[in-house]
């Protein structure tokens, strides 16, 4: 069934693992055994499950600069986890994606987390708020401006704080607290979410925050609450522009921290807040796949659904991830996580579904995020002018199992290459593992050459066996990679 314009939706999670879903839970020994995710599992039976879908990075800022620009973020030398108070990371003369959608006649709409920074670097958050989402190709956005563990705790619709009293002006800042205001080490009595690392600066609903806020009492919002308002925000959308293609970027918070349920599901996992929010999660997933279908959408729209990053535990909060984990693996036994080079970091889940066009299978293709752009500009007939985002739409249509021949992976300004059935990691100095979330970051002072097809775990480092592999792996990464200079065991 081929349709001229159809819809696009991008479902896109943050801190999923490879493993946290049920409907991945069959693709080793592993597997998400403490959990189960019907809806988002309804997509991956009745779509295209992926089991070699990368995102570009290991943490989420880059990854989602790669999915709206089409090029690897470590080109970007600003394309790093960011405060909330960053200027925009997208240059307003950049080519993005909701920008080549609108050229087609689309409507665009970013809804949920944005982090990839708003305005100039000097943000007056009481007044229009730009450049930001509408000024990169959005005609609608209503997003928070980074993550939920950072501030401002605000909502922000086309460039203006949702609710907001004028005569309670937002201050922000990530240098220093505004005198008089608590913060989670002054004031600990106020704290109902102990914080483990990172998060004790302004509290706001009970939980210490990254970053000082002072003001606009009104429009902060609640915490337990934030899955429901940008779900019925993304049914709204749908429900209004049901008539015209539409393309929308909706990007959920969980199970990012700090990990907050809404009351109805509070206690629904053996895990606490970290596996109820997953849940959670799925059942937004299944009222938006619902409202899809009530409005008689289904089979003229292609839904992606992905996470930007890998799993990670305790990521600043207490909040008893670590102590239910129970037989749950959120890896499925690829090694590392958030932040890491190893695989963890970025094969995540990675699911295709489009009623009556996708047919149920399981591909082992590899797939990037990166692609989004060059895939879906040849799925309605745009120009893809990216510099790194390729043509893998018939893979994601599951008519063809050719996918990627390589990729670069990148965690915190480190890259490594996979290429067919081998990843090679180069030498980085810094530590080899995160001990405040527990995870192997990848560094070493030695190469690393790694089997997936014999060697999913990476536990067996082949460098030294496979010289030939290795010098072929190495010369493609520097050929890729141009400017970077690896020699010195760090990138510039």
């Amino acid at each position: 069934m081929e349709v001229e314009k159809p819809n696009v939706v991008i479902l896109y999670l943050d801190d999923l693992g490879y493993g946290d879903l049920s409907s991945y839970g069959d693709l080793s020994s592993y597997g998400a055994t403490e959990l189960q995710t019907p809806h988002i599992d309804a997509l991956a039976k009745e779509g295209l499950r992926f089991t070699n879908g990368y995102a570009t990075s290991a943490t989420c800022t880059p990854s989602r600069y790669a999915i709206l620009t089409g090029s690897y973020p470590w080109r970007n030398k600003d394309a790093k986890i960011l405060p909330g108070t960053a200027p925009l990371l997208i240059s307003t003369e950049q080519q993005t994606l909701p920008k080549m959608f609108d050229a087609e006649g689309y409507h665009t709409a970013v809804v949920g987390k944005w982090h990839l920074g708003l305005g100039t670097g000097h943000v007056n958050w009481n007044e229009h708020i730009s450049p930001g989402p509408n000024e990169v190709g959005f005609d609608y956005s209503h997003i928070m401006a980074a993550t939920h563990d950072r501030v401002p705790t605000v909502y922000i619709e086309d460039g203006r704080v949702v609710g907001l009293d004028p005569n309670d002006p937002i201050e922000v800042s990530y240098s220093e607290n505004f005198k008089g205001e608590p913060t989670a080490i002054s004031n600990p009595e106020l704290l109902k979410m102990k914080w483990h690392h990172g998060h004790n600066n302004s509290v706001v609903n009970g939980i210490p925050r990254i970053g000082f806020m002072k003001g606009g009492e009104a429009a902060k919002w609640k915490d337990d609450q934030m899955a429901d308002h940008f779900l019925k925000k993304a049914q709204d959308y749908v429900k209004a522009h049901k008539n015209e293609p539409f393309f929308l970027y909706f990007g959920l918070q969980q199970p990012h921290v700090p990990r907050t349920p809404s009351p109805r599901f509070v206690g629904k996992s053996t895990m606490g807040p970290c596996g109820d929010v997953i849940l959670e999660a799925d059942w937004v997933i299944g009222e938006f796949m619902n409202t899809l279908k009530e409005e008689g959408l289904l089979e003229n729209t292609l839904v992606i659904f992905s996470s930007d990053n890998g799993p990670v535990l305790n990521d600043g909060y207490y909040d008893q991830a670590v102590e239910k984990i129970g037989k749950h693996d959120p890896n499925a036994g690829l090694k590392g996580g958030k932040y890491s080079l190893f695989e963890a970091g970025t094969r995540v889940p990675f699911i295709t579904y489009w009623k009556g066009r996708i047919q149920p299978k399981v591909s082992d293709a590899m797939v990037s995020q990166l692609d989004f752009y060059g895939s879906l500009a040849s799925l309605i007939g745009a120009e893809n002018n990216t510099l790194d985002s390729k043509d893998l739409l018939p893979v994601l249509l599951g008519d063809s199992k050719q996918g990627r021949e390589a990729l670069i992976m990148e965690a915190a300004s480190r890259t490594a290459l996979r290429k067919g059935k081998w990843v090679m990691i180069p030498p980085y100095n810094g530590l080899a593992i995160n001990k405040q979330v527990n995870i192997e970051l990848g560094n070493t002072s030695e190469y690393q050459l790694y089997n997936l097809f014999k060697d999913e775990g990476q536990k067996d480092n082949l460098a030294t066996l496979k010289p030939g592999k290795l010098k072929e792996m190495i010369e493609y990464y520097e050929r890729v990679i141009g400017g970077f200079d690896i020699s010195q065991g760090s990138n510039p």
